[in-house]
């Protein structure tokens, strides 16, 4: 590698860096130094005020609570889920099926959960008229349940199939040929190897909803959780920033706890130098209860959301039923919800384009260099931090820190926040995709007197398309459905549409909530659909192409 190249790795990587180290570290430290800070200076009074309050450490046991039921409820369901895909002969269709339908309450924000739920299990609501009684009482923990297992089970899902996809599975056969029954098989060939992902599933789940706002705002109830105390701290009727600052610090125990857990867990993975393609083994009744078991699970997290289908295209709801567009066309008659619109469609493109240059940047650093490994740790340990960070800790942070200058209330600022916010996941599919292609690239283009930065351009970000394509996707479905962040952030001319919907929620405008939430839904649709079909056509062309080369023979004469 010549210095020219190292030069300009040099240069990307203290650019990613910097970014990192203004629109992360700096706003956390101010947000820490907050919490002590008091009219006397320094103190830790503040700590003491909101430990010993009337209501924080229920809230907090609360939490714990609900988070962890609901993190054990959500594992066992995505792993019923990914065991019928891999380890059972379903057709193909219906597997395809559960690929989709477990993920895609991620195409919508998590508010709307909340009021789906109202709309579907309340006293009122589309699934209680069907029954002819209410099923549950939707306020409080079971409501706060059934929303959590909805927003994390596509989390959990993607962890654990996407582990059992690189399961050898001939190790099933051999433990049958050694006499193992059944269920010490089942132990020692499927549960062994994904011990480290499911409790991985387990820390993420809770984390999640630990730290997620949405949820709680609409059927939290009396059942207080930290979300809303924190909430409640910095945008309440009498705002207390320090303490709020307090209570965002102490938000970030379970992000320590997970670093510390993540890296516990890493010594459970089991990985194959190989993996066998064989035929799964017929087993009738094996197939009929995991055909069954996820049918049941998918038609109870779909059948919540069928209600935004059917609400806001009657008249008045339960009243009178009779389909109308009124609602429809009210919305896209009122010119601040358009300019609501508009704003979310921008932050999320420019998110997801600014998102796509920094992932790509940070894992060229990381993959494709020969930067010593303490160097490349840097972006490691950015990648595993942002990825334990609340959302709301990173908004209240920028809230504190942007208050008063030129970036208080604008797109950039959102757009970088969704950035930092999302950044891990993203990274690590970046990086996987380029350490995967071929090491020589570099080197060989050097020797033909190619620039780095030409080489990149001309052969590695070609090769890597699909994958940028999927890190620009991920950004773009993120930035439209996120709320806990944004909603501290975001000024009256830069709302997004899910900082809307908090605000139509205080007026119960519901007609025009789950309208804005449709609306999420077509675009991300859209954006995905579409994604994937330049990613496929782009594979196609390529294949096309790789047919055509001429096949050179020689012959001896």
């Amino acid at each position: 590698m010549n210095r020219r190249k190292e030069n300009e790795i040099k240069g990307i990587f203290g650019l990613v860096v910097l970014v990192f180290l203004i629109f992360l570290l700096i706003p956390l430290a101010r947000l820490f130094l907050k919490s002590f800070m008091g009219d006397t200076g320094l103190m830790l009074g503040h700590y003491a005020e909101v430990l010993t309050g009337r209501g924080f450490l229920e809230a907090f046991g609360n939490s714990l609570l609900i988070s962890s039921v609901s993190a054990v409820v959500t594992t066992v369901l995505a792993f019923i889920l990914a065991y019928a895909v891999h380890y059972c002969n379903l057709p193909g269709g219906y597997k395809g099926f559960i690929n989709r339908a477990a993920v895609a309450p991620m195409l919508l924000p998590t508010i709307t959960y909340g009021f789906a739920i109202i709309y579907s299990f309340g006293k009122q609501g589309l699934i209680t008229q069907l029954f002819g009684t209410q099923l549950f009482d939707i306020y409080g923990f079971n409501g706060l349940l059934l929303g959590y297992v909805i927003y994390t089970l596509p989390v959990s899902f993607l962890l654990l199939s996407n582990t059992m996809s690189y399961v050898d599975k001939k190790f099933s056969i051999v433990s049958r040929i050694m006499g193992d029954s059944p269920f010490a098989t089942f132990v020692g060939t499927v549960l062994r190897p994904l011990l480290g992902t499911l409790a991985a599933s387990f820390v993420q789940c809770f984390f999640l909803c630990f730290t997620d706002y949405g949820i709680p705002a609409s059927v939290g109830g009396e059942f207080e959780v930290v979300a809303t105390v924190l909430y409640n701290e910095m945008l309440g009727s009498v705002p207390n920033f320090s303490r709020g600052a307090c209570v965002a610090m102490m938000m970030l125990i379970p992000s320590v706890v997970t670093i510390a857990l993540l890296h516990y867990l890493e010594k459970y993975n089991i990985r194959y130098n190989k993996i066998s393609q064989i035929e799964i083994r017929k087993g009738a009744v094996r197939d009929a209860v995991f055909g069954v078991l996820s049918a049941l699970i998918l038609l109870c997290v779909l059948s919540v959301f069928a209600v935004i289908f059917v609400v806001p295209f009657v008249d008045e709801w339960p009243y009178r039923i009779r389909f109308t567009l009124e609602h429809v066309i009210s919305v896209f008659s009122d010119n601040s919800l358009i300019t609501v619109c508009r704003n979310s469609l921008i932050a999320a493109f420019l998110t997801a384009a600014v998102g796509s240059l920094t992932t790509y940047g940070a894992a060229l650093t990381t993959a494709r260099s020969h930067l010593p490994g303490k160097v490349k740790q840097v972006i490691e340990n950015i990648s595993l931090i942002t990825n334990t960070i609340p959302g709301m800790v990173i908004g209240i942070a920028y809230m504190l820190v942007f208050s008063g200058t030129p970036l208080q209330n604008t797109l950039f600022i959102i757009i970088i926040c969704n950035v930092i916010h999302y950044f891990s996941t993203p990274y690590l599919m970046m990086k996987s995709s380029l350490t995967k292609m071929n090491a020589s690239w570099e080197t060989t283009a050097m020797l033909m007197g190619d620039t780095w930065l030409k080489t990149i351009v001309r052969v590695v970000t070609p090769n890597a398309m699909g994958t940028i394509l999927e890190v620009f996707s991920y950004y773009f479905v993120n930035a439209m459905v996120t709320v806990s962040a944004v909603i501290f952030i975001a000024g009256a001319r830069t709302m997004v549409i899910t900082t809307k919907i908090k605000e139509l929620q205080y007026y119960t405008k519901f007609n025009e909530v789950f309208v804005l939430s449709l609306l999420i839904l077509a675009v991300n649709l859209a954006a995905k659909s579409l994604f994937h079909y330049i990613a496929t056509d782009r594979q196609k062309v390529k294949v096309k192409k790789t047919a055509r080369r001429p096949v050179v023979s020689k012959s001896i004469s």
